[in-house]
């Protein structure tokens, strides 16, 4: 995948009025944070991911790695915001961002080690930190 024009994919519409309802939410109480998270946000990346890609899930909750297609295994990783936390490294990760209610975009397909290695330092909870700033200017991505 190029850096330069990330993939936009839609999103289903059940995923559609959940961004909506956090939008409308947004609008109605300024300042607090209605963000989808949690296993809800890890399932939604891993089916859109899985649906664009042509990937094949693992069973939820499988360390290291979600899905897998003829090229590997694959860790997908959803945010609303600007940075992913990862627990190690891993073969191919694909970094998607929730850039309206109606759509995503594959902001990162590419090496799991270059991410890991360009994260910042281990929170206490054992996870590493990056910045989708950060990601996009890593070299080497995977052409979709």
């Amino acid at each position: 995948m190029t850096n330069a024009t990330p993939k936009r994919i839609a999103l289903p519409h059940a995923v559609r009025k959940i961004y909506e309802a956090v939008e409308e939410l947004s609008a109605r109480y300024p300042g607090r944070p209605f963000t989808p998270d949690g296993h809800l946000v890890g399932s939604i990346g891993e089916v859109i991911a899985a649906e664009a890609l042509g990937l094949k899930l693992y069973p939820p909750s499988r360390p290291g790695h979600d899905a897998y297609d003829d090229n590997g295994d694959v860790q997908i990783k959803l945010t609303g915001g600007n940075a992913i936390s990862m627990y190690a490294t891993c073969d191919r990760l694909v970094f998607l961002k929730i850039v309206s209610p109606e759509e995503a975009e594959i902001a990162y397909d590419g090496p799991g080690n270059i991410a890991w290695e360009s994260a910042g330092a281990m929170a206490k909870n054992g996870q590493r930190r990056i910045r989708l700033s950060r990601l996009k200017g890593l070299s080497s991505p995977i052409e979709l």
